[in-house]
């Protein structure tokens, strides 16, 4: 058997990685004495790596006499490189450097340099760069690329960057690594530009330019540019690849432009599982999770296995569109698949619950999570606060602690909001301290958190404490200081505050305003208020809201002038028939003792939502005021004909750590009979106190 015939054998049971069968003609080729044809040495190399027997791989290597052909060398090098085998790589190098008879050549150092970027070493390639300066290897354009490549693989992008601007002559592949670093390092819009000098410069980009470029327009949701270099490479007859569609589907979805996404996703012949999580997540980001269901099972029956991002994606379409349904199905596909979720698809089913009013079964997914991940804590707390239980929130922070989870940044800013609804100091003060001792006070987002707990629970000092030690203060924590000092009397700060707002350059918003109008409101500040309301539609072309016309018309209500503020309601058609606005002017109507058009707002109110109790109540007890007590007993008995009931008060305090709070008639407290106790004594102490002469 000759060495042609050998050769042809090998190709052949390499191409079909027959194993096996190449393990007999290796044993012919050590009968014949072959074992030093380099020819046939490559050969089988190159079949038992098809095959992954690398150990196999290295024996035929060190078996041969005395290798001294540099290409054979070259060839495992580059073989180790292929298969990520980087360390097996660098030390057949460093064997390489200590052979006296060979020395590396141009063909050697890409596959060593691929080595070190692929260890992140770059210690080791910043050696091999100064070794290539010195023998002058760098001005060759391959080596030169792969330079700097690895830098770029080792995240070194400004070596990478400086090691392209000093190539003198350029390949695709160091345009390619040049601006996939701009797009690694978040800089996508300079990686649009060196693109753009890449196509001037006469270089055609090929499948990984155009991904990278393309994933850049996605990142900047810049559409009409992802338009013009898809329509581009059409033009010039690209070929689209797996890795250019999916990058296409991504663009599109994320820009929400979903039926071009769906144009190229069904375009695509070969569609990768990457291709399809682009396309459910462009729909999920629409919260339409009928066609994310859809998408998921027909993935499923073109035989693509769903990934953790898949199902992650179908769950948050679900959570975003409230679609519990939807929701089930995925959970029953998880249980039933045994499908070990990790934190996001843990966290977007709790979520998903809590988002449908759920809670049980958020609870129940959260018993059955690892108590040790902060992010599941977070999730129940942030879902707690979302359906107003808001004392079931400061409760599980509690069990959080007691069970050593260290809580973050996510946790503090998710646990604040609960204490400012209940207006629990005490325990925002806690939760204060722990921020301190967990060193955040420096994170923008928490601090913010906070200023905002303290400014709604009317520690207005500690507020501006807060606000003077906030490492910037942006428009978020310039509402929040002027809302703290409007809503707590202090009109005057809160006005003041606004000026240094405005020579900060910090443009104010809707939310701002609405904060300055409530200011004048609670300070009786007619002419103020009606300033700045005119200042936000002149000066910052801020549409007024609801809230803001609320916040007038309670100003004038507060001033008296009831009939103008009746006259802003009807003049302006997109309020006229508002029924909190008109609420609003019917409790004016109540301070200033107008029954007249206090009857006149309460019909339309009626009209409005004849099932709301809260009217047919201030009404009664106006009447009864002016002792009207057949129109008193006429609204009791509509109220009673319709089935309407005062909603229970509810009301907390804060004692030693713990919020305890209390319903109008609640049986239910653990110590409710001490309670009504202590209240039977409070009344009989006021009743003799009545009694007693004044």
């Amino acid at each position: 058997m000759n060495t042609t015939r050998i050769l042809t054998l090998l190709r052949t049971c390499t191409g079909s990685k027959s194993l096996k069968e190449g393990k007999i003609i290796h044993q012919k080729v050590v009968t014949l004495g072959l074992q030093n044809n380099i020819a046939l040495c490559k050969s089988l190399i190159n079949l038992y790596f098809s095959c992954q027997n690398y150990d196999y791989a290295m024996l035929v290597f060190k078996t041969i006499d005395n290798p001294l052909d540099l290409s054979l060398w070259n060839g495992l090098m580059a073989s180790y490189t292929r298969n990520y085998m980087y360390i097996n790589a660098l030390e057949l190098f460093d064997m390489l450097l200590q052979n006296p008879y060979l020395k590396p050549d141009s063909y050697t150092y890409p596959s060593v340099l691929k080595a070190c970027g692929g260890l992140g070493s770059v210690g080791i390639g910043k050696m091999i760069h100064t070794h290539l300066i010195k023998t002058g290897f760098l001005l060759d354009v391959v080596i030169a690329s792969s330079t700097a490549g690895m830098y770029a693989k080792c995240n070194s992008f400004e070596c990478a960057v400086k090691m392209f601007d000093e190539m003198s002559e350029r390949d695709v592949a160091s345009w390619n690594t040049v601006i996939s670093c701009y797009y690694q390092d978040g800089q996508a819009e300079k990686a649009l530009e060196l693109f753009k000098k890449m196509r001037d410069s006469g270089f055609q980009p090929n499948s990984v330019t155009l991904t990278t470029v393309i994933s850049s327009c996605a990142r900047l949701m810049d559409l009409e540019r992802g338009k013009e270099i898809h329509k581009e490479f059409i033009k010039d007859g690209f070929v689209s690849d797996s890795y250019i569609s999916s990058a296409l589907v991504d663009m599109y979805g994320k820009c929400g432009c979903l039926e071009m996404a769906r144009e190229v996703f069904e375009q695509t012949v070969l569609k990768s599982v990457v291709a399809w999580n682009a396309l459910i997540a462009g729909y999920s980001s629409r919260g339409d999770s009928k066609s994310c269901v859809e998408l998921f099972w027909r993935m499923n029956e073109e035989g693509i296995k769903p990934t953790l991002t898949t199902i992650s994606s179908v769950l948050m379409s679900c959570s975003r569109s409230g679609q519990l349904k939807h929701g089930k199905v995925m959970h029953g596909y998880i249980i039933r698949n045994k499908i070990q979720g990790d934190g996001f698809i843990n966290s977007s089913l709790i979520d998903l619950y809590f988002k449908c009013g759920r809670v049980s079964s958020a609870e129940n997914v959260f018993e059955k999570m690892s108590k040790t991940d902060v992010v599941y804590w977070n999730v129940m707390i942030s879902g707690y606060v979302t359906v107003g239980d808001y004392f079931k929130a400061l409760a599980i922070y509690s069990d959080m602690k007691e069970v050593g989870a260290k809580p973050d940044a996510v946790t503090f800013t998710s646990v604040l909001p609960a204490c400012s609804q209940l207006a629990a100091l005490e325990k925002g003060k806690e939760i204060h301290n722990h921020i301190i001792e967990n060193k955040l006070e420096t994170n923008e987002i928490v601090m913010g958190a906070l200023l905002d707990m303290y400014a709604k629970c009317g520690a207005v000092d500690e507020a501006f404490k807060v606000f003077n030690e906030l490492p910037e203060r942006d428009l978020v924590s310039w509402t929040s200081i002027i809302t703290a000092y409007g809503s707590h009397g202090r009109a005057l700060e809160a006005l003041k505050l606004f000026g240094e707002m405005q020579q900060s350059n910090t443009r104010p918003d809707s939310i701002t305003f609405l904060a300055l109008l409530s200011a004048c409101s609670h300070a009786g500040w007619v002419d103020e208020g009606g300033y700045y309301f005119n200042q936000m539609i002149s000066e910052y072309n801020i549409k007024p809201r609801n809230e803001h016309y609320s916040c007038l018309i309670d100003l004038l209500g507060r001033a008296g002038r009831l009939q103008e503020a009746y006259g802003i309601l009807q003049s302006t058609p997109e309020i006229r028939e508002d029924a909190g606005l008109l609420s609003t002017l019917f409790s004016a109507c109540r301070l200033h003792r107008d029954i007249e058009m206090r009857e006149k707002i309460a019909k339309l109110l009626i009209e409005k939502d004849p099932d709301d109790s809260s009217t047919y109540i201030v009404l009664s007890n106006m009447y009864a005021s002016v002792k009207k007590w057949d129109e008193v007993r006429k609204i009791r008995l509509k109220m009673k004909e319709l089935g309407l009931r005062k909603n229970p008060g509810c009301s907390w305090i804060e004692i030693g750590d713990r919020i305890q709070p209390f319903f109008a008639e609640d049986k239910l407290h653990p110590q409710a009979d001490m309670v009504y106790e202590c209240l039977a004594i409070l009344a009989g102490h006021m009743e003799k106190d009545e009694l007693l002469p004044s």
